[in-house]
């Protein structure tokens, strides 16, 4: 793209442990990979914004100094939404001209947090305006709550924005303080398999929102059974209640919401065993961490599809698999797995020869990929 004077590379990023928590202030982990999106742009003096996607169809235009518009439902409001979000803090002038590609098909790696964060740190450079990572990282999260309207935390963007090819991010999503954790010396190596299951899906129009409000209620249940002061629903989060008050108040709660919160829980627990499995160069554990966070997944918090589910039966079943999840929310998607380098071939194999007995119809839309963690969103020279 040598007619385009910047590029920035925009990694996508799987999460081994730490699922479905970030929006209820819990504990996560993830990686970027070496995997994600491109924008090529050059900077234009007049304020309009003008993009085109190697991806999708059509173009976006619109001008930078401009209020957002409406949502048209297209993939033109991330960078709306990118606007947006920067408008609230800067002033903005300047507005780019330019591509964007991405690397795998949608859906499971955080592709839409990858491309907001693309644009958020474009027209940042476009306005001179220097942003630190966590910034990035807020504003893109911002963007995508308030603008897209998906309740996410800041777990897909911390992964995208921060993480480094030698280690693993760890990020309490309640204080925001984050490390990257070195890998052990000792820990063996791993590759990290991306299977598609053939579908795609958008986490708006999924189950995800739902799945928020579900703890956000289990959370006031237990609140009102111990006669404490209830907060408004957006400031109510399962992280300020103890576990003890959750084993007091479990029963008097219909189980949907029970099981909501038992997967929190559970998962903080998870995610504290597994930062220590991590440090200490056991990938053993750390694997089957990931796959007791997938059955939490199934059961209590009741997300994956037949297909999801089926993948994760699968590669749980074969040699050389440490571990893995559903990536993402677990609606349709994709499942990640830390596999050993020397069982790839097999891995690949076998994995897709029984999922497709399980769903022939999905012949041409079954895709595996072998990815490595890599360091966050920046600008390529």
């Amino acid at each position: 793209m040598k007619e385009y004077q910047y590029h920035i590379f925009s990694p996508y990023r799987v999460c081994p442990l730490g699922a479905h928590v970030d929006h209820q202030h819990g504990l996560v982990t993830g990686f970027a990979i070496d995997k994600g999106v491109d924008l090529w742009f050059n900077i234009n003096t007049d304020g309009h914004v003008h993009l085109e996607s190697k991806t999708f169809e059509g173009v976006v235009d619109f001008d930078i100094e401009s209020p957002t518009q409406v949502k048209e439902r297209h993939w033109g409001d991330y960078a709306r939404g990118a606007k947006f979000a920067l408008k609230k803090r800067f002033e903005l002038k300047l507005g780019i001209n330019g591509v964007i590609q991405g690397s795998l098909p949608v859906g499971g790696l955080s592709s839409s947090a990858a491309v907001l964060i693309a644009y958020v740190m474009a027209f940042a450079k476009a306005n001179d305006i220097t942003l630190q990572p966590f910034e990035v990282v807020k504003i893109a999260s911002e963007a995508e709550r308030e603008y897209i309207g998906l309740n996410n935390g800041l777990l897909d963007q911390a992964c995208i924005a921060l993480g480094k090819k030698d280690g693993l991010l760890f990020l309490d999503c309640d204080s925001n303080e984050w490390r990257i954790i070195k890998r052990n010396p000792e820990m063996p190596e791993f590759k990290i398999g991306i299977f598609f299951s053939g579908l795609t899906r958008s986490l708006v129009n999924s189950d995800y929102n739902l799945r928020v409000y579900e703890c956000k209620t289990a959370a006031w249940n237990m609140l009102a059974y111990t006669e404490q002061p209830l907060k408004t629903f957006d400031k109510t989060f399962l992280r300020d209640i103890p576990k003890t008050t959750f084993e007091k108040t479990r029963i008097a709660m219909p189980a949907r919401f029970a099981r909501r919160a038992e997967h929190f829980y559970s998962e903080y627990r998870r995610v504290r065993q597994g930062v220590t499995a991590w440090e200490t160069g056991n990938l053993k554990l750390f694997g089957k961490l990931s796959f007791d966070s997938c059955e939490s997944s199934i059961h209590n918090y009741e997300c994956g599809s037949p297909e999801l589910i089926a993948i994760y039966e699968i590669m749980r079943s074969l040699p050389g698999v440490y571990g893995g999840r559903f990536s993402g929310a677990g609606f349709k998607g994709a499942c990640i797995a830390m596999v050993d380098p020397a069982h790839t071939a097999e891995v690949e194999k076998v994995l897709t020869e029984r999922y497709l007995e399980q769903f022939p119809e999905y012949e041409k839309t079954f895709q595996v990929f072998w990815v490595s963690p890599d360091d966050g969103a920046r600008f390529v020279d």
